[in-house]
């Protein structure tokens, strides 16, 4: 499969990562933590572990750029760039939730090729490779058939950067038309429901790429539907993110552009 060496590299870089983070979490007392802005946190631990996946990539793919959520870009010469956000859920993560991840994307020419999202409280694995199907811990992953709202849940993601208005809007209508809404304050983690079929849907009005672009690469792979990014800008700009399985997802898309 092309793009194996990547994603098995990803694969392995994730587990290390959450093992590493994991030993914070456990000492959850001893987090150093900042306001980055309105319930936007980060923690040593992030730092730390984003420090040690990028000592990894760079001595493994010392052509490939990065970006990532707490030391910014790196420009490279290969035409990859990894994507890496080390802990997906840091307002879980430093008030004792088990809800967050380690999320590790590759894009070539700004196209999502390989997409690994981590949970190691659950020990759930989440892979993807461009043309190479989706998985959890091994199994093949499928987005939910459903073309009925009523028949699951949506996940709505907010940040403080835009109207919260907005998702209260979204909120209403998935609810309205027999939906459940669904939110864990983890991004990364609610799109890889959405690639296992847990979720029927995913939206939110801005997204950065290290939150998002894995888990749209693994929901493409397991047969939903995305609003493609821009490969242009999405990588050092963010996207907005709308996606689901084929059959509600253009209701997913109809409630999103009446919100946003």
């Amino acid at each position: 499969m092309q793009y194996q060496d990547r994603l098995d590299f990803a694969v392995d870089l994730a587990r290390r990562a959450g093992a590493f983070a994991k030993t914070h979490f456990e000492a959850i007392d001893t987090l150093v933590i900042e306001s980055k802005g309105h319930q936007d946190l980060v923690s040593n631990a992030d730092k730390d572990t984003e420090t040690l996946i990028r000592d990894a990539l760079e001595e493994h793919w010392p052509d490939d750029g990065i970006v990532g959520e707490e030391h910014g870009r790196k420009t490279g010469t290969s035409g990859f760039d990894w994507v890496i956000d080390p802990i997906d859920g840091t307002a879980n993560f430093v008030r004792g939730l088990p809800q967050w991840c380690v999320a590790i994307a590759c894009a070539k020419d700004g196209e999502a090729v390989v997409g690994v999202i981590f949970e190691p409280s659950s020990g759930e694995m989440f892979t993807a490779a461009r043309g190479g199907g989706a998985f959890v811990n091994g199994k093949p992953m499928r987005t939910a058939q459903t073309g009925e709202m009523g028949q699951g849940s949506v996940g709505i993601g907010f940040s403080g950067r835009l109207p919260g208005m907005k998702a209260v809007t979204a909120l209403t209508q998935v609810v309205e038309r027999g939906g459940v809404f669904f939110r864990n304050a983890s991004g990364a983690l609610m799109l890889a429901y959405v690639a296992a079929g847990r979720l029927i849907g995913y939206l939110e009005e801005f997204m950065n790429s290290w939150d998002c672009v894995a888990g749209m690469l693994m929901i493409e792979e397991a047969g939903g539907i995305i609003v493609k990014p821009d490969p242009e800008t999405s990588l050092d700009h963010g996207t907005v993110v709308i996606c689901g399985g084929p059959n509600i997802f253009a209701e997913i898309k109809e409630i999103a552009e009446a919100s946003f």
